[in-house]
């Protein structure tokens, strides 16, 4: 619940506008090129910077949009408890970033409720680990009708899309 309102205080601290939505502005299921870049680039730039807060173990969490020009941009950056799942995003959201601290699953990677998430918005995820330097990063995304991930390079470079 207290994750949920420092969201909300968050979006309503005047974010960065991003253009009106029209009817084939939809969120794409899987980012954009330039989108993806940003945030290997952008993202990993968060990772490793303390979080303040009441929350003493919490992830990251940035909010991408585009600006008026359409360029990419960070619309909202904050703390979530890293043991929750993330709410819905506002509109206007083209992409969720998630740096974890550490991570939960046997191997590295995304975990279920990352999974979970891109199940239920059918909106491309990014998760940034901060274990390691440099730190890995994983896009999730809905592909061919069920949810995906791969591993993004320093620099957007892609690998394959795996189950």
């Amino acid at each position: 619940m207290i994750a949920a309102l420092l969201l909300v205080a968050a979006l309503a601290a005047d974010p960065v506008a991003a253009p009106a939505p029209t009817a084939t502005a939809a969120v794409a299921p899987i980012a954009d090129t330039d989108l993806r870049e940003f945030v290997a680039i952008a993202g990993r730039k968060v990772a490793g910077r303390p979080v303040n807060g009441p929350i003493s173990s919490a992830d990251k969490v940035l909010l991408i949009a585009r600006d008026d020009k359409g360029f990419p941009v960070v619309a909202v950056s904050t703390g979530f408890p890293a043991r929750q799942s993330l709410p819905a995003p506002p509109p206007n959201t083209l992409a969720v970033v998630r740096l974890r601290q550490r991570y939960e699953t046997p191997v590295p990677g995304p975990s279920a409720r990352d999974l979970a998430f891109v199940a239920a918005h059918r909106m491309p995820l990014f998760v940034i680990g901060e274990w390691a330097r440099p730190a890995p990063m994983w896009e999730v995304a809905w592909v061919d009708g069920a949810v995906r991930f791969r591993t993004i390079g320093e620099v957007g470079e892609i690998g394959p899309w795996q189950d």
